[in-house]
């Protein structure tokens, strides 16, 4: 009997051993590293003995490495952060585990979350390949300065998309832009009004929908802005996409909240006070960025339950959600947080506006879109096709029937 007992002894300090020694990889991209490093002691507090080895590279080289991991099936860290651009294409190609499936039964967590985000992370066929953390609630930033010059409202200019395009005929005489880029105004639009049920590319069936009604309108807008030389031609996270915002030489930006956040600590700072947000146009409901957890299907056995509640720590506890919102300006995905009184705040770089409230209520309504595995091959066709149009005075009606040629030809259903 004692040496069976020092045997179960042995074993339990061998247990207690193993998991002192736990450590778990984590793949950032910037900045969602300077929130775990936040919250990374509570984690840890919760759960004894385990460490995290954090790996943080810039968004596009984290990417392009995750890509290169799962594709090969090795190399990846045990926990993944993803950007929503990228989440198509990990539906394609897989290589992330399915946490709808057990030991995960992420189901359960659904009704957390807001609708659209929780859908951005699920395959058609019913896969969720990752959890949300932070989301990007579509909204236009506008000068305040420029609206008074003009004597329009902000309630005036967003109330149609003819009143907003008549906004950038009347800024115009006075030497100032609508907007950097007409593309940008086309992606909100495509990105709206999607059907139930749907995708922004394709159907509920697989079908593409390149040459759809929605897609010709949101060519022929942005055609008009860009044919009336309403739009400064700058592309976006370029120098003279930050010099437009700095010197006001552009009025408006359609974006994710998440802007907000980058113009006040690096992009402009200068212009405190001269902003404001609103709603899109026609009050056009959609998302414009998100980030989200994975777990490589490479991440080994023992590790999956460490993983999972890495996961769950990032993703479904409010606290930690409101953290990343306080130190980042990561927006929460869990509705549950706009009840917290920092969303009342006034926000003095937007002129003290309390735009926290329009980035929740916005949120709160986006409809859900589905994600494909064709949606990267589908976007790069669409730019491409867009591209020739304002560029090259090419007929939308015919780059668009070729761009939904292409799909069909390169994406099986």
């Amino acid at each position: 009997m004692k040496k069976l007992l020092a045997l179960a002894l042995a074993s339990l300090l061998t247990a207690s051993v193993a998991l002192a020694q736990t450590t778990l990889t984590v793949g950032l991209f910037e900045p969602l590293n300077e929130h775990l490093d936040r919250v990374m002691d509570l984690f840890i507090a919760e759960h004894p003995g385990v460490t995290l080895d954090v790996r943080t590279l810039g968004y596009a080289d984290h990417h392009d490495a995750l890509v290169t991991y799962l594709a090969t099936g090795s190399g990846a860290p045990d926990v993944v952060a993803i950007e929503i651009g990228y989440i198509a294409r990990f539906v394609a190609e897989g290589g992330l585990r399915d946490l709808s499936s057990e030991p995960f039964s992420a189901d359960q967590y659904e009704d957390l979350f807001v609708q659209y985000a929780w859908a951005q992370g699920r395959t058609a066929d019913g896969r969720q390949i990752a959890l949300p953390t932070d989301i990007g609630p579509g909204v236009m930033y506008y000068r305040r300065d420029h609206l008074e010059t003009t004597g329009w409202t902000i309630e005036d200019v967003v109330s149609s998309i003819d009143n907003y395009i008549q906004y950038g005929r009347d800024l115009k005489a006075i030497d100032v832009y609508l907007v950097a880029s007409a593309a940008s105004v086309a992606d909100a639009l495509i990105r709206s009004d999607v059907p139930a049920g749907s995708g922004i590319y394709f159907d509920a069936d697989g079908r593409p929908l390149l040459n759809s009604e929605r897609f010709l309108d949101a060519a022929r807008v942005a055609k008009t802005i860009r044919d009336e030389g309403l739009d400064a031609e700058i592309g976006s996270w370029s120098n003279e996409w930050y010099e437009a915002f700095r010197t006001g030489t552009t009025a408006t930006e359609l974006s994710g909240a998440w802007l907000g956040g980058h113009l006040q600590t690096w992009m402009a700072p200068e212009t405190a006070g001269l902003w404001g947000a609103s709603v899109i146009p026609d009050e056009r409901l959609l998302s414009w960025g998100g980030s989200f957890y994975g777990i490589p299907n490479q991440t080994p056995a023992e590790k999956l339950d460490l993983a999972w509640e890495l996961v769950k720590f990032l993703t479904i506890r409010p606290d930690i959600q409101l953290q990343a919102f306080k130190s980042i300006n990561a927006f929460p995905a869990l509705p549950s947080t706009y009840d917290d009184p920092m969303f009342d705040e006034p926000l003095e770089f937007l002129a003290n506006q309390p735009a926290r409230q329009l980035f929740a209520n916005v949120a709160e309504n986006i409809p859900g879109v589905l994600t494909f595995p064709g949606d990267m091959v589908a976007q790069e066709i669409w730019n491409s096709a867009l591209t020739e149009v304002l560029n090259e005075g090419r007929d939308i009606q015919e780059a668009l029937d070729e761009a939904q040629s292409l799909v069909e030809r390169r994406v099986r259903r």
